[in-house]
């Protein structure tokens, strides 16, 4: 579970104004936390398969919203995987 101050952190990254929460780019990074913290707490528990579940289904949301974003706004899209340091 990522916590409140590294959700904060996270948005910041890449937040359109200051009350941005729910922007796709802010999603996306919230996103990108967290499947790093489970990508570590798998490295430990290789049997936790729901834990796997997870995180297979918070990658492939983080893809559906990558996808919106470079097909509405190619910009912040290029700006996003950029700041966030993912790979098309």
């Amino acid at each position: 579970m990522i916590s409140k101050d590294n959700k904060a952190k996270a948005i910041a990254l890449t937040q359109v104004n200051k009350n941005d929460v729910g922007s796709p780019q802010a999603q996306i990074s919230i996103l990108t936390a967290r499947i790093k913290e489970v990508t570590e707490h798998l490295k430990s528990n290789k049997h936790d398969h729901m834990a796997r579940r997870g995180l297979i289904q918070m990658v492939g949301k983080r893809k559906r919203l990558l996808k919106y974003l470079e097909h509405t706004n190619f910009d912040a899209y290029k700006a996003t995987l950029e700041t966030l340091g993912l790979r098309k």
